[in-house]
């Protein structure tokens, strides 16, 4: 186990959401910052496997020194470097002065476990909760005062509620449910199935890229698509070529060079095998739709809001799913408004 020398135990319908509140306005803004990438072996019971297994969890907790932490996670494709100018994927969200403020908070975040991390048939949202439960005790952390998710993230959210909601002030769940909507399951179905016939053929690159094309195409709002793409094609190399497949084209490159195919087949399936009663949700709870997600439909995230009597807010968009990423104006609002600070 790598750890720092030192860890201190830091101390339905539109609804007004009540701050974190006590632990933010305690802590004063400091200039004093603390940065730990780090990795510890810990014993976990995989949903999906037999016994115990061992596994090495990564993580990044990073911020004010002695401030309280919360968690953040993303989805499938995010990492542990959540803040970072360059490498933070959430950059513009988190850090000394953003919505959640690194002056005033330690954020820590974890790489996703797969299934052959846990030596299971399968990974789901509750091996990841638990994982990260099991990493607050190794850390020191008795409680955290919000887990702000979003996408996978957010599934991983609520499970962490449901099963550690003692250590658990407030869920800021964003575009992500108590379940996956089965027409998002069918995509992502036929993403997998694109790559495993890549595995079978040897194409692994070309299945891998190609299953990342048309999950762009589910990841963002019509509106934009037609506003960038709406153009004549152009000849060459024997056909006509549309401009949005340049774009795909890139994107799926793009992710090749850093994602593993049996990784992506292991964490695109735990999305669809996420499952997660509401009424085991008993912290307050925010959830944050996007009028032009096609994944996670306004409609499936309103009654989670109100399943778990919690604050629902919408926003409008065309950017789709990723609007989590694009939107930093209206989801910091959110955030800053939910976390007081």
């Amino acid at each position: 186990m790598s750890l720092a020398a030192h860890h201190s135990v830091p101390s339905v319908e539109e609804a007004t959401a009540a701050p974190v509140g006590a632990d933010c306005e305690r802590f004063e803004p400091s200039t004093a910052s603390f940065d730990e990438r780090g990795e510890c072996r810990l014993s976990l019971q995989p949903r999906y496997a037999e016994g115990q297994a061992q596994v090495t969890l990564r993580y990044r907790w990073q911020g004010a020194a002695q401030a309280p932490t919360l968690i953040v996670q993303g989805g499938i494709s995010a990492s542990r470097d959540v803040a970072g100018e360059g490498d933070g994927w959430w950059a513009e969200q988190v850090g000394p002065g953003r919505p959640i403020d690194l002056r005033r908070w330690r954020v820590l975040s974890i790489d996703w476990l797969d299934a052959e991390d846990l030596a299971a048939s399968a990974v789901s949202s509750e091996d990841q909760a638990d994982a990260l439960a099991a990493l607050l005790d190794v850390l020191g952390i008795a409680h955290v005062p919000a887990f702000v998710g979003a996408s996978y993230g957010a599934m991983v959210g609520l499970a962490f509620a449901a099963r550690h909601g003692a250590r658990l002030g407030r869920l800021v769940a964003i575009s992500g449910a108590h379940r996956a909507h089965p027409l998002a399951t069918a995509l992502r179905a036929i993403q997998r199935e694109i790559v495993r016939c890549g595995l079978r053929s040897g194409d692994v690159d070309g299945a891998l890229a190609l299953a990342r094309q048309l999950a762009m195409t589910t990841y963002r709002g019509e509106e934009e698509f037609a506003h960038r793409f709406d153009l004549a094609p152009v000849f060459r190399g024997g056909r006509f070529h549309f401009a949005v497949e340049d774009y795909l084209a890139a994107a799926g490159r793009k992710f090749v060079a850093r994602f593993d195919p049996q990784r992506y087949l292991s964490l695109s399936e735990s999305i669809d095998l996420h499952r997660i009663d509401p009424a085991d949700v008993r912290v307050p709870v925010t959830v944050v739709a996007v009028a032009s997600d096609r994944l996670v439909p306004t409609r499936h995230l309103r009654a989670l809001a109100a399943a778990t009597s919690g604050v629902f807010r919408e926003i409008d968009s065309i950017y789709g799913h990723d609007a989590f990423l694009k939107e930093p104006a209206q989801i910091g609002a959110i955030l800053r408004e939910t976390l007081c600070c």
